[in-house]
């Protein structure tokens, strides 16, 4: 059915029509397909998409056109559901295209494309809204509600209630099953995890004869001794805009640190007073010169490189930092666990042992030309033995039960970090979450500059997400 209000363009949501008819038989090769007339009629649509959906069909070779006869299918034309299919895959750069070609099954051609995270999500959108979207895309988790949303993603037991109920349900982690699900429903699955936190040099900490700090006191004291003592930033972080979403990651973190959050499903929750005590904590980092206030104009690579080149102490980052953070300083990573150290936020004064979550997932696109055998592909990608390997080779979290604790067993690093998992929360699920988390820039970067006292910047913050998701403010 041609739904106007849909995101979708009319002609695009004909096109998909016509084609999904012409695969499923109901106009076999060289078979008339009803005329631009017609076409208006049946689905109450003017005659200028139903043009433009024909003449893209026949540029594409689906369909052969002949002037005053009609639009015929094309006998020469391989519907994209037949065992010659090629699965079209968007992954993001690095590890993912190895990850993804390794667990296929080898019967199942691939046409994998890389594409920097940083552009992924406008690349999506658009391939969406231009009729052409991948088969099987990795995404980040924050993008379901989205994305969902927009009806851009298939929901997954549409195509395979077994496995969801079989397997998904039964081994696949909280948090993750709850925030990848839209109107109840698994629309995604998740790739892998990673946990927020703070890596730092065991070298510099041993100078100064401090363990690894488990409260935000522990934490100043250090980086009180760490200043006075050298000439290394005592602790970096990403701080502003330019860092993106990794800023958000770090926030959220620090928050979740002293029991502080920044959205439930009912309502805004970060004018409190555990958020606003924890932008004040960061403010006296500042003003003890633990942290600097040129974190705010750092990309996101900046702090871990900070850390490796020995400019800063410690970093607040992820467990998705240790494969850049041994690249940066020439270490192998077998060798990065002998000089850096990486812990949970430290716990503040209303908090509890609590790190916050993310990562990236896998989604199988509702313009999907080959749905079934994108879900073949995601089986076998999520399969117990594809997320073990997954997690050894990149040091990520496996997000079923069953590989995580495989893995865990033979990594040290993976151990401590499959620990903090247990008691992490993830980011807000909401479709509108990307300016939800330029909000959240924002409010870092005017503390960070003293533009506002941090219960001023809470409260305007809430306000704006408020706003921007039509919730109240608690």
């Amino acid at each position: 059915m041609i739904d106007p209000n849909e995101p979708l363009p009319v002609y695009v949501q004909l096109k998909n029509l016509l084609i999904q008819e012409i695969v499923d038989g109901r106009y076999g090769p060289g078979d008339r397909l009803p005329t631009e007339q017609e076409l208006c009629a049946v689905h109450h649509i003017s005659r200028t998409p139903v043009n433009r959906a024909l003449t893209e069909l026949a540029e594409e070779g689906v369909v052969l056109r002949q002037r005053r006869h009609g639009s015929f299918v094309n006998p020469g034309w391989i519907p994209p559901n037949t065992a010659a299919s090629t699965l079209k895959v968007v992954v993001p750069e690095g590890s993912w295209e190895a990850t993804v070609r390794a667990a296929a099954p080898p019967e199942l051609s691939l046409d994998i494309v890389q594409v920097g995270l940083s552009d992924l999500r406008q690349v999506l959108v658009r391939a969406v809204a231009e009729g052409r979207a991948p088969d099987l895309a990795i995404m980040d988790s924050v993008w379901v509600h989205e994305f969902a949303a927009s009806g851009f993603l298939a929901p997954l037991e549409d195509l395979d209630s077994d496995w969801v109920l079989d397997e998904y349900e039964a081994d696949f982690l909280e948090p993750f099953r709850s925030a990848n699900r839209f109107d109840g429903r698994p629309v995604a699955v998740q790739a892998e995890a990673d946990v927020a936190g703070i890596w730092y040099r065991r070298s510099d900490l041993a100078a100064v004869g401090h363990q690894p700090p488990r409260t935000w006191d522990e934490l100043a004291a250090l980086g009180r001794v760490l200043a006075q003592h050298g000439s290394a930033i005592p602790l970096t972080l990403p701080g502003g805009p330019l860092a993106g979403e990794t800023a958000t990651y770090c926030l959220l973190s620090l928050l979740a640190s002293n029991g502080a959050g920044v959205l439930r499903h009912d309502a805004v929750t970060l004018d409190t007073a555990a958020a606003t005590e924890s932008l004040a904590f960061l403010r006296e980092l500042l003003h003890i010169g633990v942290i600097s206030a040129e974190s705010v104009s750092y990309e996101r690579h900046v702090p871990i490189h900070q850390l490796a080149q020995g400019h800063a102490s410690m970093a607040i980052g992820g467990s998705y930092d240790a494969p850049a953070l041994a690249a940066a300083a020439s270490l192998t990573t077998e060798q990065l666990l002998d000089q850096f150290g990486f812990i949970a936020m430290p716990t503040g004064p209303r908090g509890h042992a609590a790190t916050l979550a993310g990562g990236m997932v896998y989604g199988i696109f509702r313009q999907a030309a080959s749905p079934k055998l994108s879900m073949r592909l995601l089986r076998t990608v999520t399969s117990v033995e594809a997320l073990t390997r997954m997690s050894k080779d990149t040091w990520q979290l496996a997000p079923r039960r069953t590989a995580l604790q495989d893995a865990a067993q033979q990594s040290p690093f993976l151990h401590t970090t499959a620990t903090m998992l247990q008691q992490a929360v993830v980011r807000p699920s909401t479709p509108p979450y990307a300016r939800v988390s330029a909000q959240l820039h924002a409010l870092l970067e005017s503390v960070l500059l003293g533009r506002r006292e941090p219960q001023a910047a809470a409260a305007r913050t809430a306000d704006m997400i408020s706003a921007i998701t039509g919730l109240p403010v608690a």
